[in-house]
């Protein structure tokens, strides 16, 4: 029964998921935003919210931040691989060679928040808490204030460059006849859906790992990242299929910003019993420097257009991607099952 309730729960955080980014995405058009911020920003917090659900019913209800703090270092790994899977739908030729310095800017900084968090883990597990009364851990706030900043950087850096062509082969979505009225109504119904079946997920998370003997850091690492990632590989497919690849790397890439730079911050705030990256195990660790590594072969393949590897079905950054996410899984599962 359990795993036909994960079943039901991931069709639920599709569907819900799927619908909010189509309305987020009309509210964004409906205010003048464009499509890289659109993508980094909105669209990835909106997607986020299965993980940001989840996060918050896993230390509040369950209180297994390991649950958590899995998923979304899981869900950084998973949104790297969509990458790849925007390189097969992507027809025109390798897809990171079309996207611009913005992109590359973002995935920069999502690196630097993946590297801070698990620096955060590694102090918080071997030098001290670094709580803040006790409750609160300094990390939080500064991984938000860096979340913060980058976000700033993007919008000033979109700014600069709005002058500028967007990426070849865009194509512009017209939602001039769509009411801003009803969408925005449509979008909270969506909300609704998205946390309420994130919070069922979180304990949903808890019954697998007791069901299958895995811990909760590699419960939380696979299944429930798939789970939870689900609306970003929708949104990202769409988004590729209409001629946006700027689009749909943008909502992976600020999906990580956001799962680093808020969620751990909103997990903190509700898991009461201390600092919440002090009761976590060291296995996250092992998770975000396999995320960092991928990182920084998507940043490579944007700045590096190789000529390496004939086009016949990926990209060599996708089979990279694909590779080191095969092994991260293997080294994860490996360190469950002790």
């Amino acid at each position: 029964m359990v795993w036909i309730k994960f079943l039901v729960c991931l069709a639920v955080i599709l569907i819900a998921g799927t619908k909010l980014s189509k309305y987020g995405d009309v509210i964004a058009e409906k205010t003048g935003l464009g499509r890289i911020w659109v993508g980094v920003v909105l669209l990835a917090a909106i997607t986020s919210l299965p993980e940001l659900a989840t996060g918050v019913s896993s230390v509040a209800l369950v209180g297994k931040p390991d649950l958590s703090l899995g998923d979304l270092f899981g869900s950084n790994l998973i949104n790297l691989v969509i990458i790849a899977i925007i390189d097969v739908v992507y027809t025109r030729g390798p897809v990171l060679h079309y996207l611009g310095t913005g992109m590359v800017l973002a995935t920069i900084l999502s690196t630097l928040l993946i590297a801070m968090a698990s620096t955060s883990i590694f102090l918080a597990q071997n030098v001290a808490s670094l709580g803040i009364l006790g409750y609160i851990g300094l990390y939080s706030p500064v991984l938000l204030c860096l979340y913060l900043l980058a976000q700033y950087m993007l919008f000033h850096f979109q700014r600069a460059q709005q002058s500028k062509p967007e990426v070849d082969g865009a194509v512009e979505i017209n939602y001039e006849n769509v009411s801003l009225r009803k969408t925005s109504i449509y979008f909270g119904i969506a909300s609704v859906a998205t946390i309420g079946a994130g919070v069922w997920l979180g304990l949903i998370g808890n019954e697998l790992s007791e069901v299958t003997g895995l811990n909760s850091s590699f419960i939380g690492t696979l299944f429930l990242a798939i789970c939870t990632s689900a609306p970003e590989i929708v949104v990202s497919i769409s988004a590729v299929r209409l001629g946006a690849p700027d689009m749909a790397v943008g909502n992976v890439i600020g999906s990580n910003l956001f799962n680093m730079g808020v969620i751990i911050f909103v997990d903190d705030l509700f898991y009461t019993t201390g600092p919440v990256l002090s009761y976590v195990t060291t296995d996250h660790i092992v998770t975000a420097l396999f995320a960092i590594v991928m990182s920084c072969v998507v940043a490579t393949g944007m700045i590096f257009r190789h000529r390496l590897w004939p086009r016949i079905w990926v990209g060599l950054d996708s089979m990279a991607l694909i590779l080191l996410y095969g092994s991260a899984i293997a080294v994860l599962y490996v360190l469950g099952t002790h």
